[in-house]
Formats: structure tokens, C-alpha cells, sequence
């Protein structure tokens, strides 16, 4: 390959891993920033979206109108999980991830009982194109757009409305906020429902890559958590610096050395983070850059 052609594998590489990292995380970044809650079952609620989309797509439902029931479905499924379990579980860490756990156990053998240990679902949509000898997918090109363009989208929801607004108070300050007449619960149950609308998403557009299967999430989940850890509490900033950073450390590794060690790769670059700043990301700039203490 020729300089050109070497430059654009990489670059395409890393938008490759740049959009799964956000697509992947950004869901679970949103309820662990502003509930501090850890949903282990945030994979499963990927797989629901996929499930979803697939046998939409199957029935005749155009591909993305079965991406947007996919994600709804989802953020219906997470209003009643937060009404029955998750709303008793604030404040309360260690009990939302032994909770979250068994939700995730249960939604991933009660998929298997009910369909099956695959579902064959269509193709990838929009075809390929070529440069020099290798074939590259134009849909997950089109994945990256989509990466970014949720980005915008979380930015303007936190930043530039009221829901925004009440969000961050409560997150900053849960007490005051609600002083000053702001209903935290509610918010807390919104945060959960577009957390679990973005999973689902997510489900939905990575379920024309891969095979469908009760195990779907799991692809997602280790990759969701390093993302998340990486960036700290701040949904908004660490979600993009972390989904940049551990984008070019597993594109960088996974064209070198194949995916395997691009993967360990990826632990090993959070570990080291992690150890470094403690508070990821967003504590590292709201420290050093916004001079927060």
C-alpha cells in the first residue's frame, strides 16, 4: 500500500473504534454521571435494542424506523425497570450493581428461552467501497457521523435546555437542587429512560454488524466501562476526550499488532489512566483547565 492508502486504513480504524467506544458508552455515561448508579445490565439493554431492531427490519419495517423503535422500546423496558427496581437503589452504589446484575442475568437467559441462541438478521445496509486493495464498510463510516451527531445532541440536551439545567443542578448538588423545587426522582427517571434509549440505539445500529444472540451486549460492555471509567463523572466532557483517547490506542495496536492485543491494549492504557488521575478525564480538565477544586 502506498502512503495514502496507509494513512486512510488508519484513519478509518480509528473512527471505526472512536464510534464504537461513544456508541457504546454513551448511554452508560449518562446514568453513571448523573445517578451514580452502575448498570451491569447495560449490555443486555444493548441486546434489547437489537432484538428489537432485527425483527422489526424482518417484518418489513424500514431500517430506520426499526433503529428508532429499537431505542424507544429500550427507553420504555428502562422506565420500568427504574419504577420497580432502580428508583429504590439511589444513593445506594453497591446495591444498584447487584441489582443491575441480576436484571442483566435474567434478561439474557429469558432472551435465550424465548428466541433462541441466534437470530438471523439482514445484512450490512449501503454496500462497500474500495481503496487500494481493501474493501472498507460504508455503514460503519456512516456510524461515525452518527458518533458525533449524538455528541451535539447530548451537549444541547445538557447545556441548552431546562431539562439540561435541573440535570446538572441535581447531579452537582442533589440537596439544594431540590430546595429549590426541582423534583430529583423525576429527573432521575428521565436520565435512566434516555441512558436506556441510547443503549438501546446503540443496539440498533450495531445489529447489522454482528450476529444476533442473547450474548450480544457482552461485546459492548467491557469497552462501555473502561470508556466510562476513563472519562470520569461528566458525561458530557469525559465521554469524548476518553472515546478519542482509548480510540487511537486500540485503532493504533489493533492495525499493528490485530485486534486481540488492540483489546489488552485498551485495559491496560485504563489501568495505567485510571492510576495516573484517578478521577478520569473530566476531574483531570475541570482540575487543571476550569480550575475546579
Amino acid at each position: 500500500m502506498n502512503i495514502f492508502e496507509n494513512l486512510f486504513n488508519v484513519a478509518y480504524q480509528f473512527m471505526d473504534s472512536f464510534s464504537f467506544l461513544i456508541l457504546a458508552a454513551i448511554g452508560l455515561a449518562i446514568i453513571f454521571g448523573m445517578m451514580g448508579v452502575i448498570n451491569l445490565a447495560h449490555g443486555e439493554f444493548i441486546m434489547l435494542g437489537a432484538y428489537i431492531t432485527t425483527l422489526s427490519t424482518i417484518a418489513g419495517v424500514p431500517i430506520p424506523i426499526a433503529i428508532i423503535l429499537g431505542s424507544l422500546g429500550v427507553g420504555c423496558f428502562g422506565f420500568i425497570v427504574d419504577k420497580l427496581i432502580i428508583r429504590h437503589l439511589y444513593g445506594r452504589p453497591l446495591d444498584s450493581v447487584v441489582a443491575t446484575w441480576g436484571i442483566s442475568l435474567i434478561m439474557g437467559q429469558g432472551m435465550l428461552i424465548m428466541m433462541g441462541p441466534s437470530l438471523q438478521g439482514p445484512s450490512t445496509p449501503l454496500g462497500s467501497f474500495t481503496v487500494g486493495d481493501i474493501n472498507y464498510s460504508t455503514y460503519r463510516l456512516i456510524l461515525t457521523v452518527i458518533a458525533v451527531l449524538l455528541l451535539a445532541l447530548l451537549y444541547w440536551l445538557f447545556m441548552h435546555t431546562n431539562f439540561g439545567l435541573k440535570s446538572r443542578a441535581t447531579m452537582q448538588n442533589e440537596e439544594i437542587a431540590r430546595s429549590l423545587g426541582t423534583n430529583t426522582d423525576r429527573m432521575y427517571t428521565m436520565t435512566f429512560v434516555i441512558g436506556s434509549m441510547f443503549a438501546g440505539l446503540t443496539g440498533g445500529l450495531y445489529s447489522f454488524t454482528m450476529t444476533i444472540g442473547p450474548t450480544f451486549g457482552a461485546g459492548f460492555l467491557m469497552e462501555s466501562f473502561v470508556t466510562v471509567i476513563v472519562g470520569g463523572a461528566n458525561p458530557l466532557i469525559g465521554t469524548i476526550m476518553a472515546g478519542g483517547t482509548l480510540g487511537i490506542v486500540h485503532s493504533s495496536l489493533s492495525y499493528i499488532f490485530g485486534t486481540f492485543i488492540g483489546r489488552v491494549g485498551l485495559l491496560v492504557a485504563a489501568i495505567l489512566f485510571i492510576r495516573l488521575w484517578p478521577t478520569g478525564f473530566s476531574g483531570l480538565i475541570e482540575k487543571k483547565v476550569l480550575k475546579v477544586k
